[in-house]
């Protein structure tokens, strides 16, 4: 009996924090993985960590840019032929601090673009190959947010995209039933990335203190990311939510 073919995966904003996380827990568990983002020397730094066994491919994407996208699963297609995950993980907080009323238009915008325009992006490309390929199928997982749920104090544009990603996961979860393509979404609170060193030196709380915020290692986000993905398709983690144990979030209202 022949070995079973590696499962193939593209991750994107792989070049650091979570991204590269999951795409180092995919390589390590056997997974061909395409690890995408804006800059190539750190996603050249992510298939390094994997090691020289590994199958990672490096392709610089900005998932805002609809030609970007088509050129990074066209790659994938070309070297794998086939697409059996998608971890939509690339995303963007915004302005840290700037009240509601001082967000620029830009500003705004580029949350919107990379977060919520990007994740389908990339979302409608994976479900073209996923679609038409032989066997059938695959899954994505987005990457929601506790913001998802709760907002934190001067996050406008990141809670609404965030919350607009749970639209995104459920109606993925439901157009792509009928093709064995299926959709889930983790939502993450407080791993230690660049994106929250500001918790550990003091973040603007609802009452209008700082204060300082546990984290949890991005490694343990990933396992739990690895173990949706490798679940046969019959099978769905449709939401997850991993967080640092005793970050503020249960006990807010």
């Amino acid at each position: 009996m022949s070995a079973p073919a590696k499962k193939i995966a593209v991750v994107t904003g792989a070049g650091s924090g979570i991204g590269r996380s999951v795409a180092l827990a995919l390589a390590g568990a056997g997974w061909s993985v395409a690890v995408a983002g804006r800059r190539p020397g750190p996603l050249e730094e992510t298939a390094a960590a994997a090691g020289a066994g590994a199958d990672v491919l490096p392709v610089p994407a900005d998932v805002s840019d609809p030609q970007d996208v088509t050129a990074l699963f066209e790659a994938v297609r070309e070297r794998y032929g086939r697409l059996d995950l998608l971890f939509n993980n690339a995303g963007t907080f915004g302005p840290a601090g700037v009240p509601l009323e001082d967000i620029g238009y830009e500003a705004w915008r580029q949350v919107v673009d990379v977060n919520l325009t990007g994740s389908f992006l990339c979302a409608q490309a994976a479900f073209r190959v996923m679609k038409e390929q032989d066997p059938q199928g695959g899954r994505i997982i987005n990457n929601g947010s506790i913001s998802a749920h709760v907002p934190r104090p001067n996050s406008i544009a990141y809670t609404a995209t965030k919350h607009a990603m749970t639209g995104l996961t459920k109606s993925l979860s439901l157009d792509g039933r009928p093709y064995r393509i299926a959709c889930g979404q983790i939502d993450i609170g407080n791993a230690a990335t660049e994106m929250t060193e500001r918790m550990q030196t003091g973040i603007l709380q609802a009452n209008g203190q700082l204060a300082v915020e546990p984290v949890m290692d991005a490694a343990d986000v990933a396992r739990t990311v690895l173990h949706m993905a490798e679940l046969p398709l019959e099978a769905n983690v449709q939401f997850a939510t991993v967080m640092a144990t005793a970050m503020p979030y249960i006990g807010r209202g």
